[in-house]
């Protein structure tokens, strides 16, 4: 049996309690026979910078670089705020993903249908919504350079960020989102303000020649980011696959989280390119949540995405298809039974924690696992 090796990084707030779940169902997994994870836990964060000074240690850097996945918490809180902005907590997580290559960042958007009575909009608008937002994770604004503040004189300052694209960077995002809606529902809508920014006129230009030169089964629309959010909220189910930039796809992929009901309740996946001689891409998966530091402690944090980004990565690092979707299978029983934890809460349900969230998450996925193999 082939090993796979996972690096977790826990993180701040309710990330190490999140974490602890999945870890629960890693173990069954390898007591099963079910996969071998050999498995390696280190800082990233608040907790890093406590330890070490830094977002993420040197060591800790190699030990994802080495590693088959990486599994991720959340960082950040109220506690790190007055530190240097060169060593925050989420410069580990941009370090992670700069020094990874992690160009692909992977955002679903799933309505369960238990949950639909949940989020902000009508019930009919979202239940069974499905929809993935694939968004350029290392280019655009937040890695452009010159990023800085100038001081004038007089009182006056100048805050620069630069937004640049190179056309590899828009071409290998523009791949990832054609191949995933080859198996969805073959429909991708590219979203930038090319009305406004020359890198949206540019970004239009090279995914346009991309689908029509390599993917002409592929359907593929354009829409002004800002657009598009409003079209998110008023008729979301007209997406499949839409593919943006680093800043806007930040935005509208929270929009879209939040149409499902909660933050707690989505994970992604962070993808690199395919190495040439093995195939196999650099990854790190993480719930789309923070680090909620209001709750972290007591208990009740939801660990719904951090499971469903166990899922995300069975499915793409280790190609456990077939097991991944049990486990998506057993959060949707999970929901079905109404068992719920206080951000999805609602009357007539059982209100759990977050231990009783994931113990009952493994049992369902033993059940299916079990069933399976009759």
């Amino acid at each position: 049996m082939t090993t796979h090796k996972l690096f977790l990084l826990p993180g701040d707030g309710i990330g190490p309690e999140t974490m602890h779940e999945v870890k629960e169902i890693i173990a069954f997994m390898n007591s099963e026979g079910l996969a071998a994870f050999e498995i390696d836990e280190g800082l990233a964060g608040g907790a890093a910078y406590d330890a070490h000074g830094v977002g993420i240690s040197d060591d800790d850097m190699a030990k994802a670089e080495a590693a088959d996945a990486v599994l991720f918490g959340a960082v950040g809180g109220p506690k790190w705020d007055s530190v240097p902005y060169e060593v925050r907590p989420e410069a580990g997580l941009l370090r992670l993903r700069k020094d990874l290559q992690l160009f692909a960042n992977l955002r679903p958007a799933i309505c369960y249908p238990a949950l639909a009575a949940s989020s902000s909009l009508k019930p009919e608008v979202v239940e069974g919504l499905d929809i993935l937002i694939v968004r350029e994770l290392t280019g655009g604004v937040y890695f452009g350079e010159p990023k800085e503040i100038i001081d004038l004189g007089n009182g006056q300052k100048r805050a620069i960020d630069t937004q640049v694209y190179d056309t590899y960077e828009i071409e290998r995002i523009a791949r990832v989102a054609f191949d995933l809606a080859k198996t969805r529902k073959n429909h991708v809508t590219s979203m930038e303000k090319r009305n406004v920014m020359k890198s949206g006129v540019f970004w239009n230009e090279v995914v346009t020649k991309v689908g029509a030169e390599e993917y002409p089964e592929v359907e593929l629309d354009h829409m002004l980011a800002d657009a598009g959010g409003m079209q998110l909220v008023r008729w979301p189910k007209q997406f499949d696959v839409i593919v943006t930039d680093n800043l806007f796809g930040d935005m509208l992929s929270d929009v879209a989280a939040m149409l499902t009901g909660s933050l707690g309740m989505l994970p992604s996946a962070s993808l690199g390119a395919p190495d040439a001689q093995t195939g196999k891409r650099k990854a790190m998966y993480e719930p789309v949540h923070g680090s909620a530091p209001d709750i972290a402690g007591q208990g009740i944090a939801n660990p719904l995405a951090m499971i469903a980004s166990l899922a995300m990565c069975l499915r793409y690092s280790f190609g456990m298809v077939a097991e991944a979707g049990l486990l998506e299978q057993a959060i949707s029983k999970t929901l079905d039974q109404g068992i719920r934890t206080s951000d999805i809460m609602s009357e007539g349900m059982t209100e759990v924690g977050t231990n009783g969230m994931g113990t009952a998450v493994l049992a369902e996925f033993e059940i299916l696992l079990g069933e399976g193999q009759e």
